[in-house]
């Protein structure tokens, strides 16, 4: 259950996030209106100032539950840059180290290198290209690694070479924990249905208060709905990495690429 809510809301447009959020905040208001008009004139004295405490109550749970995602997916997001900077690091010093391997895997794993980048700086930046530019990076693992494999069997196991094989797998890990990172360790379903469940208690409280009131603030809702509809899709698209308007920038990875080939063309 727990992993079919989880697929639900990783799955679900970016996009609908403020729509169904806006659709929510509406009608909870509205519910709790309706209920408040019911009660009143019946226990109105009794229950519109209890009734203020708990909509402060709820706002401010919600409030500190909406901070806590916040938090949480912010963290996340500076991981996941934090990671970009490594693993740049260690691309660019494998392929330095990579002229310490004698030839023909020297240029080899240099060619592959420099493909290895390409991929993730430009097709790693889009999510519908985002499975198959992962499937050719570790395709790319298996090719490098398997090229310091065969110099070990040929008993070349020298001081420069482990240096490579060091550097080497350094990127091999830094992909595997930025793609954990990215694209399996988001925000749980089960917060994302407290957050929807408390918004929910915490804006029909308020309509039943309005109703309460005999009155409601068109302007006071309108403002309510807009501000949880943008936080919710700011944490939403925090959260996601490749999607949205908030996307990791991938300059220091661009860079890189543009002086390898650089490199590359005075070589010619």
């Amino acid at each position: 259950m727990a992993v079919m809510i989880d697929l639900f809301f990783q799955k679900t447009p970016l996009w609908l996030f403020f729509p169904i959020t806006i659709i929510l905040v509406l009608l909870s208001v509205a519910v709790g209106h309706w209920l408040g008009r019911r009660v009143l004139g019946r226990e109105a004295d009794e229950t519109e100032r209890p009734a203020g405490t708990i909509v402060g109550s709820n706002f401010a749970l919600l409030a500190f539950l909406l901070a806590f995602t916040f938090n949480m997916t912010a963290s996340r997001f500076d991981a996941r840059k934090e990671l970009l900077l490594e693993e740049v690091s260690a691309i660019g010093t494998t392929i330095l180290r990579a002229d310490f391997l004698p030839e023909p895997e020297r240029s080899g794993s240099k060619t592959l290198l420099t493909e290895y980048v390409d991929i993730r700086a430009e097709d790693a930046m889009y999510v519908d290209r985002l499975p198959q530019a992962i499937a050719r990076s570790e395709a790319i693992h298996d090719q490098l690694w398997s090229q310091v494999t065969d110099l070990l069997i040929e008993d070349r196991d020298s001081a420069l070479v482990r240096l490579y094989i060091q550097s080497l797998n350094d990127v091999i890990d830094f992909h595997g924990k930025r793609v954990t990172l990215g694209m399996t360790y988001q925000i749980p379903g089960i917060v994302w249905l407290t957050l929807y469940f408390m918004t929910t208690l915490a804006t029909t409280a308020m309509g039943y208060q309005f109703g309460l009131a005999e009155g409601r603030s068109r302007a006071m809702v309108i403002v309510l709905t807009l501000s949880f509809s943008v936080v919710i899709l700011l944490i939403a698209d925090l959260d996601r990495s490749g999607e949205g308007l908030l996307r990791l920038n991938q300059s220091p990875m661009i860079e890189l690429q543009q002086k390898i080939h650089g490199i590359q063309g005075r070589g010619l």
